[in-house]
């Protein structure tokens, strides 16, 4: 993995014919998109403070990007919690539902999208919420969302498997009608590095700064913000 600043001087040693033609570019969007990420942890603090426990950083980043109901079983093994992870996820889902409306869009999310929609790029938001989560998590945002070729939410039922497996990003390559080797993806979580990896296609991280970073040191490139991103080092229009 190399960072921002680090890329155009590779680029230079290692010719831009080297990275894959890149047709689409997908993703996710929890922590990527929009700003809710905040709010799992605002929530699932609430939740555990009732034992006696800390939701920390160690904890969420194995949780990160994967389907709810593992990341509840994650949860309540870690801290050995007292409840079912099915009664965690319908407690922290009355409570998320009640936050996900005033979800705002990281930096950069909202220019970078149009400006490849405006130089006519394919692209698709890849999440792992369900389709109800997407509707209250994008309430502010329809104009926005309704840009993007396409939309594949963790309950699509051609995904068998939650991230780290390539599934649902291989959903939206068929979606978009482009080749996994086509597509450039846009994560945070180490578990959707993971999944774009396995689905054979290219991928840019932009972690939380508290995350360790050797949890998402495979991908092609790691960015501080959206707003960091140049298309033309991916031979994209700018």
């Amino acid at each position: 993995m190399i960072s921002g600043s680090e890329l155009a001087a590779t680029v230079g040693s290692k010719s831009v014919t080297s990275f894959p033609k890149i047709k689409a570019i997908l993703y996710d969007m929890d922590g990527l998109l929009l700003d809710t990420e905040k709010f799992y942890t605002d929530v699932t603090q609430e939740i555990v403070s009732r034992f006696g426990e800390n939701f920390e950083w160690s904890h969420k980043s194995q949780m990160l990007g994967r389907p709810a109901l593992e990341s509840a079983r994650t949860l309540v093994r870690v801290l050995e919690l007292p409840i079912q992870p099915e009664d965690y996820l319908a407690e922290r889902e009355a409570l998320l539902n009640q936050r996900f409306p005033e979800a705002e869009a990281m930096p950069g999310a909202i220019e970078l999208t149009r400006r490849m929609k405006k130089a006519r790029v394919l692209q698709a938001v890849a999440t792992s919420s369900t389709k109800e989560a997407y509707t209250l998590k994008t309430t502010k945002h329809h104009e926005w969302f309704r840009e993007f070729d396409a939309i594949v939410t963790g309950d699509h039922p051609d995904i068998q498997n939650g991230k780290p497996a390539p599934d649902i990003f291989l959903v939206a390559a068929k979606k978009l009608r482009v080749l996994p080797r086509e597509c450039l993806v846009f994560e945070d979580a180490p578990a959707g590095v993971e999944a774009a990896k396995a689905a054979g296609m290219s991928v840019v991280v932009v972690p939380d700064p508290q995350l360790n970073q050797e949890m998402v040191k495979s991908a092609d490139l790691k960015l501080n913000s959206l707003l960091e991103f140049k298309p033309s080092d991916w031979c994209l229009p700018n």
